[in-house]
């Protein structure tokens, strides 16, 4: 985004006041950017942040949703990186409104945009996100894995953990990102560095997810 551009640096300063702990000032600053907008571009980036300052869930979704709108509306290079963000926060407002359905609908469509973000820690947090919301409503057919973290978790064993956590949260249900979790699970299984039980579980979570696969 053009630094210069007079919408992107109003919501540069609330951004700066949000961080500062300004919420009220922040939101003036997004109200600013909002009036000021004189096409759809502008008008995408300012509704993305007034969507972060609403009072109650519906205006939450009703501003998302405008940001998406204004967005296809410019339907160029500009507006092709936003697109990951935009369907998150759409989920996550469909979500806290008890719609689980069209949450993971725009979860899922978060995620078949997710090569349009710049790679880097930004495109990382958004995988892990996404991740995380598409397994909210499937992880109960995980074959245990989520508790078998928790247990590692509990017991501090970072170097369980660390095989396994990163193939774990940015796992988006493609066969590649399944290959990366079951080829970090048959590497710690190798190791044989848990206690029985968990070994054992671990074997278990390894014989679901092939037979899901």
């Amino acid at each position: 985004m053009d630094p210069q551009n007079p919408v992107v640096r109003l919501c540069a300063e609330g951004m700066r006041a949000e961080t500062e702990g300004r919420d009220a000032d922040a939101r003036e600053l997004f109200e600013q950017a909002w009036r000021t907008a004189a096409d759809d571009y502008e008008a995408c980036v300012a509704a993305h942040y007034l969507a972060r300052h609403q009072p109650t869930p519906r205006e939450t979704l009703r501003w998302n949703q405008e940001c998406l709108d204004r967005a296809n509306r410019v339907g160029d290079e500009r507006v092709t990186g936003f697109y990951p963000s935009l369907h998150l926060n759409l989920a996550k407002a469909h979500r806290d409104l008890g719609d689980p359905q069209e949450a993971r609908r725009h979860f899922t469509l978060a995620a078949a945009h997710l090569d349009d973000a710049p790679p880097g820690p930004y495109a990382d947090g958004l995988r892990f996100t996404i991740a995380d919301g598409l397994r909210e409503a499937g992880r109960a057919a995980d074959g245990g894995l989520y508790d078998l973290l928790i247990r590692l978790c509990a017991r501090e064993d970072l170097r369980a953990l660390g095989l396994v956590l990163p193939a774990y949260l940015g796992d988006l249900g493609t066969e590649e990102d399944r290959a990366r979790l079951a080829a970090a699970l048959h590497t710690l299984h190798a190791t044989r560095w848990l206690p029985e039980q968990e070994q054992e579980a671990l074997g278990r979570v390894i014989g679901s997810l092939g037979a899901a696969a």
